[in-house]
């Protein structure tokens, strides 16, 4: 049985100056799969990359909601935290589509209405949809970033169809989380959930056929100031196992049939 994570970031340069030790803690710790999520054209790049010299890293290339307005932001005199130059959406969708068969995933893509002005809400969506078609298209999951776009989103991926998805770090309301799971789709909880009360909530009360495991490093680790990494991903199946009631052995064998079934091979 293997452990796995699936939405790190692993290129952020943080862990990227100590990536053979990671991976090394990552392996000790029993994780077996790492899917490293892009989010721009770049970051897409060095993913592929790692994932050509690092057999336990498996690619997943994507479009960050954000980026995917964001020469349309600036253009407006919106701010926005950024260190790299805004491309346009049709050269991201671009490289992805060209790209597809080296993925296992597409991801992260999604919506956001936290950073994203109302003005431009319809064209993200566009530009979404853009993603999932493709995805559906190549057979590909979806991993899912959504902040304040929750249930539009939700309605987004059922009326197109799409059913092979993982919502990363879900932090809306958890009786809504039940009906994204309910309708097939799954959730990834993340290394705080020992902390953050909606994530342990969901864990203990999503049907357990629909979990999977996420770190989302270098972010949400166990502790506020840590540094997030693949790792952590075994803290949170123990505490899976406290919650469910169950040997870590059966949580384990769990979580690897839920990945495999959404990803289409074991971790």
């Amino acid at each position: 049985m293997g452990l796995y994570d699936v939405h790190a970031h692993l290129t952020d340069r943080r862990l990227a100056a100590m990536e053979a030790d990671v991976l090394a803690r990552a392996e000790a710790a029993g994780v077996t799969t790492i899917i490293s999520n892009g989010l721009n054209p770049a970051d897409n790049e060095a993913v592929a990359a790692l994932a050509a010299r690092t057999p336990i890293v498996k690619p997943a290339f994507g479009l960050y909601p954000v980026d995917a307005v964001l020469p349309e932001m600036l253009a407006m005199g919106e701010s926005y935290p950024h260190d790299r130059e805004p491309l346009p959406a049709e050269q991201c969708i671009d490289w992805v589509r060209d790209h597809v068969d080296a993925c296992v995933a597409i991801g992260e893509i999604g919506l956001d209405h936290y950073w994203v002005p109302a003005e431009l809400w319809e064209l993200q969506e566009q530009r979404f949809r853009e993603l999932v078609s493709l995805a559906m298209e190549a057979d590909k999951p979806i991993i899912i970033h959504t902040r304040k776009a929750e249930r539009r989103a939700f309605e987004v991926l059922t009326e197109m169809g799409a059913t092979r998805v993982n919502w990363h770090c879900y932090s809306s309301k958890v009786k809504f989380g039940r009906t994204i799971a309910e309708a097939g789709h799954y959730l990834s909880i993340p290394a705080n959930a020992r902390k953050a009360q909606n994530f342990a909530q969901l864990l203990q009360t999503l049907p357990r056929d629909r979990v999977l495991l996420e770190t989302d490093c270098p972010y949400l680790g166990p502790e506020r100031d840590e540094l997030n990494e693949p790792k952590n991903v075994a803290g949170t199946a123990a505490f899976a196992a406290e919650l469910w009631g169950e040997p870590e052995a059966q949580v384990h064998e769990r979580l690897e049939a839920n990945f495999e079934a959404l990803f289409g091979f074991a971790p």
